[in-house]
């Protein structure tokens, strides 16, 4: 046996152990095993009495099934990502149709510590559903910097609700130990938001655009590795 054939034939032996203590990858199947002396009499069960052949093809059958169970898996992930894209992107027009009228923010000095940062916001519910959250994603930035002193998420839950067609004024004092309590930006700098979340009457997310860049990395990812086989 060459070299380069032994080097194969290690790596087999070392694929069909794995797979005998580890079946499918799991890891407390191979834990358990470990634990009750299992996992080295079962490995050697396994290759008793077979030729370097048969222990090469057992390991292509392991690698082969392998390889199947994890393009199902990208496939079921590709759709689950599709399918909260899709989602997302319907939800975007929707919460379009919740406009944020105005947006201030500024730090109100306290006696004593550290000034209280305010975000004013002014909203209309142009969408036809109630909404008792409103999740938003406010941006600091100054004109001609490509830059933002602070990108950070908020929400408010609304006492009553919001109403189809209503308007609505509000006054939010963010914790002054967060990032809207740090952020030290100068006075031309603006606050705009955009609205990321809606929850209905009952709680939970009417319209929700959550697909991060990080989903959408992920998908561009997978589908390119599905694609290559």
């Amino acid at each position: 046996m060459s070299s380069e054939e032994r080097e194969r034939f290690e790596r087999a032996m070392q694929v069909v152990a794995m797979e005998t203590v580890a079946p499918g990858g799991n890891i407390f199947a191979a834990a358990a095993r470990a634990q009750s002396g299992e996992a080295l009499s079962g490995v050697m069960a396994k290759l008793d009495g077979k030729t370097a052949a048969e222990v090469l093809a057992m390991s292509d059958e392991i690698l082969a099934a392998r390889r199947l169970r994890e393009r199902a898996q990208m496939a079921q992930e590709i759709e689950e990502l599709a399918e909260k894209k899709r989602k997302a992107e319907e939800a975007g027009a929707q919460l379009a149709k919740f406009e944020v009228l105005r947006s201030r923010f500024f730090s109100r000095p306290q006696r004593f510590g550290r000034p209280q940062p305010i975000i004013e916001i002014t909203v209309r519910n142009g969408t036809d559903v109630p909404v008792s959250r409103a999740y938003f994603e406010g941006t600091i930035a100054s004109p001609g910097r490509s830059i933002p002193w602070l990108k950070e998420g908020f929400n408010y839950s609304i006492s009553g609700g919001l109403e189809p067609g209503e308007e609505a004024s509000w006054s939010l004092a963010p914790n002054m130990f967060s990032d809207w309590g740090k952020v030290d930006a100068p006075q031309d700098a603006v606050l705009t938001v955009v609205v990321s979340r809606l929850d209905g009457p009952d709680g939970e997310a009417a319209f929700d655009a959550a697909f991060s860049e990080r989903d959408a990395n992920r998908l561009e990812e997978l589908t390119r590795k599905l694609a290559e086989g």
